[in-house]
């Protein structure tokens, strides 16, 4: 295969990957973020203490996490197709990829938020500050750094999960690489998929790293 022959696929599966990325990421970040929050206040201790639901999303989550990518995108075909109209393509896709990382993403965000300091948020307490202006005042800011990393960990995993996709009918660089690198045996098409896959992670974990630095040092300036 020509160089000629390989440019419009791999733009096309490089389009498709991002397009998959984006969309299941957005919806990653607004599934998982506010479940991650319920995840600590409902604890014990949390400011809306509540066991019995703090199990049963700490099971759903759990449940969530314990499955392997693939057999969920499998599981989730008849949902998929009541959602979007179909299972194949890359906007089929960003159903079971949200589905499957919006749990993951919620412990993330349930680690960040755990680490930030009581004492701030026993200071807005005295002050008569509500649970949603706790949240907003500081939960979400304290814990900022930690939950724009957790997004760029996701987004990584995320890249991850639409390259197996490709194997279900997801289209994007993972499809592009079995139709064209594996079954047609072309080793150096499947090789540029690789690289052009690491180059989105580095590129990913670069600009992650660089907001989350950014926003520390403010925060240590503020």
């Amino acid at each position: 295969m020509t160089w000629s022959e390989m440019q419009p696929l791999l733009t096309q599966g490089t389009l498709d990957t991002l397009y998959m990325v984006l969309w299941s990421t957005v919806a990653t970040v607004v599934g998982g973020l506010p479940l991650g929050i319920l995840l600590v206040l409902t604890d014990k201790g949390g400011l809306l203490q509540n066991t019995p639901v703090n199990k049963f999303v700490g099971v759903i989550v759990n449940i969530g996490r314990s499955l392997p990518f693939i057999i969920l995108l499998i599981a989730l075909i008849p949902f998929t197709t009541v959602v979007v109209g179909t299972f194949i393509g890359p906007t089929a896709m960003i159903v079971p990829l949200a589905v499957g990382a919006v749990p993951f993403f919620a412990r993330l965000v349930e680690t960040a938020i755990r680490e930030v300091d009581h004492g701030l948020v026993e200071a807005v307490q005295s002050m008569g500050g509500s649970i949603p202006t706790i949240i907003r005042k500081v939960l979400l800011p304290q814990a900022l750094p930690s939950i724009v990393a957790a997004v760029t960990t996701t987004v990584i995993v995320l890249v991850g999960y639409s390259a197996m996709a490709g194997a279900v009918g997801g289209e994007g660089l993972g499809s592009k690489a079995v139709t064209y690198g594996f079954q047609r045996f072309e080793t150096q098409f499947m090789l540029i998929t690789v690289v052009i896959l690491i180059g989105i992670v580095t590129a990913v974990q670069l600009l992650g790293d660089g907001i989350v630095r950014l926003l520390s040092r403010r925060g240590r300036t503020a």
